[in-house]
């Protein structure tokens, strides 16, 4: 069985050598070839049609394979050729969606709708996902929920690869990683027709990535990333369907496709946030990124394979499953990706951070809030200059302001109590030990003082040293109702008989004059 095992490999990978040759003059004598975009690393058009020879290829050896199956009986059973069926007939599909895609692209839900298609056809077939075991225990699905599930699960991997597909050599070879590893489970299993499939995958890819790796020379195009993609998706149910451990059928899988699986939860979660399309493209990949960190292409696409290996030795560690092994590397899987993606600076998950964070602060924030609130139902009814400084130094003294000034301007020609304006504010307050004072270690804010018949009282200029605590507070309770409150409350304050008001704060500017 393993002679045979590496004679379907050894073909495979020498057809697909082969056809990448042929197609690759074929499409460039055609003036088949791809014009370099934005959001490409070419600069140059090459051929794109590389998932030709990777279909031919494949298809070819296991049409072999199943003929050798005439003189050795267990490798193939009658069984076993209708579940190829069902894997083959759909999967054809997909490669003929892929190459109208590279010839006349179409929109992402014509995809996702000849996807679903042929999703419904392994759910008939027999290619199901009833159960997830991992969260769910032993509850078995009918097929109204199953149906999605499975729907789901073939368009998240097929796109997944897709998606990946930005670099010379990437998905293909991220894809012969995950494949590997599905041949692996297989063999472990005893499920002989995913081991057959895998093997003249492996084959096909490899052949391929010959012309792919960097510098490439044809691309592999839709037509090979979403046939690639939706093979291991159906190949990943199949080995499900077969009596394996709950582990092995449903979390070996998921690991083994981590890069691809990372990469789409990443694009869709970044594209939510920042309030884009989902199916918008950018230049925010993971590639992408690794590539404004000063990498070279080459550089990119070796540290990508080295994750994807990562990733295959961590879900074959639930070959041999324990009662801690699956935590341990979904532990192990999601520090990494943590600090992965911390180290690649995505502007969308910075803000995340700081919202868990602004969450994590939030009693400090009604805290300071309220104060101001009280300050505000206080400044209402005061008309007292005393009982008014002491409202605004206990509602600034335990939040993230650290001094505030209020100037008296636009006042009336003739002021009551026979007052005259200098030149020092009319207010002034700080922290104790706060050098705020010194304007270049922190920033102000300004608000002007109109009182609720428009009559501009005034400004407050707030300050606020520098610092990398966020400002727990809501500015909008400062920039709204506040300022006419407080200014209403400065009308009465000077609506008052002058006088000299003699204390410890620093705080007058308005003096009778002397008689």
């Amino acid at each position: 069985m393993t002679a045979l095992y590496f004679g379907i490999f050894g073909l495979s990978l020498l057809l697909s050598f082969v056809f990448t040759r042929m197609v690759r003059a074929s499409a460039t004598a055609r003036g088949w070839l791809w014009p370099a975009h934005d959001r490409h690393v070419h600069q140059t058009p090459l051929p794109r049609l590389g998932g030709v020879a990777i279909y031919l290829s494949f298809l070819t050896s296991v049409a072999v394979a199943w003929i050798a199956s005439r003189y050795f009986h267990k490798f193939i059973s009658v069984t076993s050729f209708r579940s190829l069926l069902t894997i083959l007939i759909p999967g054809t599909l997909i490669f003929l969606l892929g190459i109208y895609d590279d010839m006349r692209p179409v929109g992402p839900y014509f995809k996702f709708a000849v996807q679903a298609v042929a999703a419904v056809m392994l759910f008939a077939g027999g290619l199901k996902i009833l159960a997830l075991p991992v969260l769910f225990g032993s509850h078995h699905f009918s097929s109204a929920i199953g149906l999605p599930i499975t729907i789901l699960w073939v368009l998240g991997i097929t796109n997944a690869f897709n998606l990946i597909d930005g670099l010379d050599g990437l998905a293909a070879g991220s894809a012969l990683f995950s494949t590997l590893v599905v041949f692996v489970v297989a063999i472990f299993s005893g499920s002989t027709l995913v081991s057959l499939l895998t093997i003249a995958l492996a084959g096909a890819i490899l052949g391929f990535l010959r012309f792919n790796f960097n510098p490439a020379t044809i691309f592999l195009g839709d037509c090979g990333s979403l046939f690639i993609g939706f093979m291991l998706s159906a190949l990943a149910l199949e080995g499900a369907t077969q009596k394996a451990p709950t582990v092995i059928a449903v979390a070996i899988p998921v690991v083994s496709f981590g890069l691809p699986i990372l990469e789409t939860t990443l694009s869709i979660i970044r594209r939510l946030i920042s309030g884009k399309p989902v199916f918008t493209a950018d230049r925010e990949h993971i590639h992408h990124k690794l590539l404004q960190l000063g990498m070279s292409d080459r550089k990119v696409v070796v540290v990508l394979y080295a994750v994807s290996a990562v990733f295959a030795l961590l879900s074959l560690f639930l070959l041999w499953p324990t009662g801690s092994t699956l935590g341990l590397v979904l532990a192990v899987v999601g520090i990494g990706v943590w600090f992965g993606v911390q180290h690649l600076g995505y502007l969308e998950f910075g803000e995340l951070r700081r919202v868990a964070r602004r969450t994590v602060e939030q009693p400090q924030i009604f805290i300071n809030n309220l104060a101001i609130r009280r300050a505000i139902e206080e400044l209402r009814v005061t008309s007292n200059y005393d009982q008014l400084c002491r409202i605004l130094e206990g509602a600034f003294s335990s939040n993230d302001f650290d001094a505030f000034d209020i100037c008296l301007h636009g006042l009336p020609d003739e002021l009551p109590g026979n007052y005259e304006l200098q030149e020092q504010p009319y207010l002034r307050w700080k922290k104790p030990a706060s050098f705020i004072r010194e304007r270049a270690t922190g920033w102000s804010l300004d608000l002007d003082l109109v009182a609720t018949n428009n009559r501009r009282t005034g400004s407050m200029t707030l300050y606020r040293t520098y610092g990398t605590r966020d400002l727990q507070f809501d500015v909008n309770l400062l920039t709204s109702v506040f300022p006419v409150v407080l200014a209403d409350a400065l009308a009465r304050v000077l609506s008052q008989p002058a006088e000299v008001v003699s204390s410890g704060r620093e705080r007058t500017a308005l003096v009778a004059k002397a008689g």
